[in-house]
């Protein structure tokens, strides 16, 4: 019996992958008993930042370790497929069929024992994945700092509003294609110079949700909007609001900024407002985002939200197969462990079953290539900075370097420019990549 201790995107991947290896498994949510300030479903891999796994392009970090969990049959990914939302050239679901497909294959499977209780110590006889997330209760989060001798570590990260389609007024609101990639299946609403500058005064001037510990950062990649407008009153513009490549139909030009609005759900009644997370109360969200042109009478299917989310540190805590140092027959996945994305957190999940698949049928076990996206990411967990470590997304810039005169960049660059630089690298890396862990994959069924 192995032990997988939570059921989001790590923990249901982890659970999946250990049964089909013909693992009994013991998969235990403390939900619905025991909620988080996040969550509002008892089901597994709930999504509750985002619906989206990010970019598709083959190659790109997250395209090429889409490919990468694919050749081993991520459960993950396959429920994401089934749950499609239109997004333009990523992959975003709608959040309820997503997480009901996932419980459901995973309380179906017979290997697969669920239970639901709020473990606050593992079993230190039994293998055990901890999957907890970054809103690891308490009691459990305690004991893993005492028994790791490592100190916790936290940031703020945050939650986006959702509206109903049908509050938004598309005769100011247009749908376009974002950033020029993929279909129309963006709802934007347009500001000029006058309606940006009213937006930027009331966002500055609106009452935010006080913090619990001044002290944590917000995680960079995923700022409070309140917080990018705090840095300039220009950052918006660059940032979220970049109305870069779309042309609005009344005008024939670009607007001054703009707000994007993505597919929620499947039926397509909700959407909500990329790159919108905020703290800010929930009346001051009304007030603010209602002067969005579109959005003036915009109807509130969930209000952005913030909490704070833990992680351990993986340079002093784990080696890169996601196993504990200082503690036998303990994996740690997920967000937990210093990755983020809900994409990461289901890769590691995958990563620590095949490491605890080997560890318990006493095999030697080996860390992923660090030639593909996937090792790249468990290396810098593993070997990062004690003193700057913080949590990661994939990014091509873990891996490896190509080896110099592999491409004609001179030629290149003359040719098509920095896009034909840039997509040519991808390229290598992607057939590299998959050749690496092929070749891994490999390697371990003939060692098994």
């Amino acid at each position: 019996m192995i032990h997988v201790i939570g059921a989001g995107l790590a923990g249901s991947e982890a659970a999946w992958q250990l049964a089909m290896r013909g693992h009994d498994v013991r998969l235990t949510e403390m939900r619905p008993g025991q909620s988080t300030p996040a969550h509002t479903t008892a089901g597994a891999a709930e999504m509750v930042c985002s619906n989206s796994f990010k970019s598709d392009d083959p190659n790109s970090a997250t395209g090429i370790l889409k490919a990468e969990m694919r050749r081993m049959d991520s459960l993950i990914l396959r429920c994401a497929e089934a749950a499609r939302v239109p997004a333009g050239n990523s992959l975003a679901v709608d959040r309820e069929v997503f997480s009901t497909a996932v419980t459901t294959a995973l309380k179906g499977h017979p290997r697969i024992q669920w239970e639901e209780r709020e473990v606050a110590t593992p079993e230190p006889e039994v293998p055990t994945i901890l999957a907890t997330g970054p809103l690891t209760s308490e009691p459990l989060a305690a004991w893993l700092a005492a028994a790791t001798g490592s100190d916790r570590l936290h940031f703020y990260d945050a939650i986006a509003p959702i509206v109903t389609r049908d509050s938004i007024d598309m005769d100011r609101a247009w749908m376009a294609a974002r950033y020029d990639k993929g279909g129309a299946d963006f709802i934007n609403c347009p500001l000029d110079t006058e309606e940006y500058g009213r937006f930027m005064d009331a966002l500055l001037s609106a009452e935010r949700v006080p913090l619990s510990d001044v002290d944590t950062p917000y995680f960079e990649a995923c700022l409070p909007i309140e917080a990018m407008a705090d840095r300039g009153r220009e950052t918006l513009r660059h940032g979220p609001m970049k109305p870069v490549g779309l042309d609005d139909p009344r005008t024939g030009r670009w607007p001054h900024a703009v707000v994007q609005l993505r597919q929620d759900t499947l039926a397509g009644d909700h959407f909500n407002l990329v790159g919108f997370q905020t703290r800010l109360k929930w009346s001051a969200q009304k007030e603010v985002f209602r002067l969005i042109p579109g959005l003036g009478a915009a109807e509130f299917a969930r209000f952005g939200s913030i909490h704070r989310n833990t992680y351990v540190q993986a340079p002093k805590v784990l080696d890169a197969t996601l196993a504990v140092k200082s503690i036998p027959n303990l994996w740690i996945a997920g967000q937990l462990s210093g990755v983020e994305g809900y994409l990461e957190s289901a890769a590691g999940g995958l990563a620590a079953a095949f490491a605890a698949d080997r560890a318990v049928r006493g095999i030697e076990t080996a860390p992923f290539p660090p030639e593909t996206v996937l090792g790249s990411l468990l290396h810098y967990l593993a070997h990062a900075s004690p003193a700057d470590f913080g949590p990661t997304n994939a990014m091509l810039g873990l891996l490896p370097p190509l080896p110099e005169g592999l491409l004609d960049l001179r030629g290149l660059k003359r040719s098509g420019g920095t896009r034909a630089v840039k997509a040519a690298k991808g390229q290598v890396h992607r057939e590299r990549s998959i050749r690496a862990l092929e070749e891994h994959l490999r390697q371990a069924g003939e060692s098994a």
